[in-house]
This record gives C-alpha cells, structure tokens and sequence, in this order.
C-alpha cells in the first residue's frame, strides 16, 4: 500500500489498514459484488494477477462464510511473482498466458467437470501516463486473461476484469459479449475518480457452439495463425484485426525522397480535383488586408499618388512639432 500524504488522506486506505485488507482495492471487489451479487453461492474461484492479494482474501472471507462446508471451498491465485501465503488459498505462480497454467488450475478444481465458477482480474501493468499506450497494454492483458478463462471457467459462470475506459472500450465490450450473456461495465466508489480504470462484469459464460479454447497471447503471438490452426470456424471468424496490403512496402507514417529512384525526378502535379468552396479561403482573402503579427492591425493599400499625399502630410507634423519643442533640437 501507498505511503504518500495522498495515501493516508484517503478513507480506503486508512479503512483497509484497519479492517486488515492487503490493499484499498479489496473495496473494489467488494462493492462490486453489494451491486452484482457475483461472490453468492460460489465454492470454485480464481484470483488471475492476484499480488499483493487483497481480491483473494475478499474471496476467502465470502467463500468460506458462505459455502456449504469448508472442503466444497477451493480457491486459487495466480501471479507471476511470490505472494505472501493466505488462508485456504492455494497459490500457483504462473503465466497466465500459457496452457500449463490452465491446465494446473483445473487438475487442482479436479477436472473438465469441477471448473470454475468465478474468475476476477485486478492486473494492470505499471501505468507510463501515456493514456494510448496504458490502454492498449491493459486490453492486451484483459483478453490474455479472457484467453485463459474459456479453458477454466464453466457454463454460466462469472468474469470481472479491470479495463482502462478509452476509445477502445466498445471493442471490448462487443468482443466480450461473444462470450457472455450480459457485459456490464462498472466504476466502484473506491475507485478514485482521476482513475481511468474501471471493471467489466460479464455473467452467465455461453461459450459459442463449435468455438475451441486457445491460449493466445496478443503481444507475442501471431493470432492470425493461432486461430487458423483449428477446424473451427468460430475461431477463425473471432480474430480481432486484419492487417491488408504489403508489411514490406511503404509506411504511411513516414516521408520519403521525392526522387524515389536513382535516376528518377520529382515532378509536381495539380490535384486531380481542387476543393469548390474551401473554409480556408475566406480567411486568407483576410490576411490580404490585415497583420496577425501585429494585433490583426488594418492595412490600408493606397496608390502612390495617395502614399505622396500621406509623406508629406506626416512631415508637415514633424516640422510643427519641432518649433514646439525648440529644447528637443
């Protein structure tokens, strides 16, 4: 937990040190099971991401208060690094992006029969402040974590996971509710609101007839290939972004020589159709008038005639007030 001055002002904080949570976002999961009511009637669940732990003790302290009996009860986290050990939570320290770890998951509920009723994903990768980037990381994970749930949870079970809200948002609502019933996307209290953060509640688990479960991880894998190495075409149909046209030849994003070849020579032509009525145009009818550099001051364009007139005008002032100011000269 955080020990800026920012940190010890905020409720959650000093709340979850008093109630004794690892962290604040144990509120998270608990205010989001008050509205949703997802933790009710569950014994088999998964925590993915779980360090430092504190959505595992929330599942610990619900579970085993309310399960039939504490052998029904079982419980599994999941994270890349060590966690400190917790009361009837068994520990797997994997990558939830490779079939081992589902694999392990499920030999531990007891097989393709015993899977699990509820997962939840706090995990979130260590933010830049560069808001495109923080959340197309955070999508990528929220779909790894997507990947390893079709293998280990079961029919008309429950998915909450935490996304960053940006333009893409919709994408993964929509490519969600491929596989559930009902996606709702949820900000708890708890959650400070300069956090962009906020979870998705996806309930009722209906996997798509004929859809095969496969560990792809995003930011490695080509899932193009990964997809197409199944029979299924549900699988082939779910792959998310095509790439069309050549990787090797031009980059849009760049610039280039204007003479592409050796021997070759730019030549400048006129576009194949000039805009009717452009907005710009009024505008620099304007700037034929008027300065921007200085205030947008008035230029009035006199002929020479005028411009003569207006010299000696001018000059006839300077001479009066020379005679004036004698002292001056």
């Amino acid at each position: 937990m955080g020990k800026t001055s920012k940190d010890k002002r905020d409720i959650y904080y000093r709340l979850a040190k008093e109630e004794g949570w690892r962290a604040r976002s144990a509120f998270k999961l608990l205010q989001i099971d008050e509205k949703f009511v997802i933790i009710d009637g569950v014994t088999r669940a998964v925590d993915l991401c779980a360090a430092p732990g504190s959505w595992s003790q929330v599942l610990s302290k619900r579970l085993y208060e309310n399960g039939s009996g504490n052998e029904d009860v079982k419980i599994i986290a999941v994270d890349l690094q060590a966690m400190a050990p917790l009361n009837g939570v068994t520990q797997i320290q994997g990558d939830i992006t490779k079939l081992s770890t589902a694999q392990s998951i499920i030999e531990h509920f007891g097989g393709e029969d015993q899977k699990a009723q509820l997962v939840v994903c706090d995990g979130a990768p260590d933010v830049t402040g560069l808001h495109d980037i923080d959340e197309y990381i955070q999508s990528q994970l929220l779909l790894a974590a997507l990947s390893i749930t079709t293998h280990v949870l079961m029919p008309g079970g429950t998915f909450v996971a935490k996304i960053f809200r940006g333009k893409d948002t919709s994408l993964l609502y929509s490519q969600l509710r491929i596989f559930f019933e009902k996606v709702s996307i949820a900000k708890p209290p708890s959650s400070r609101n300069s956090s962009i953060e906020a979870f998705v509640v996806c309930q009722n688990y209906n996997c798509p007839e004929g859809y095969i479960p496969q560990m792809i991880n995003p930011m490695v894998d080509d899932v193009k290939v990964i997809a197409g190495a199944t029979d299924s075409k549900i699988n082939q149909e779910l792959i998310p972004f095509v790439v069309c046209g050549d990787l090797n030849g031009f980059d849009s994003d760049m610039s280039y020589n204007l003479n592409l070849g050796k021997n070759a020579e730019y030549t400048y032509h006129e576009v194949v159709q000039k805009p009717i009525s452009p907005a710009y145009k009024e505008i620099l009818d304007k700037l034929k008038n008027c300065s921007i550099k200085h205030s947008a001051i008035t230029v009035t364009h006199c002929t020479s005639e005028e411009t003569t007139k207006e010299n000696e005008s001018q000059s006839s002032a300077q001479e009066e007030n020379t005679l004036e100011n004698p002292e001056d000269m």
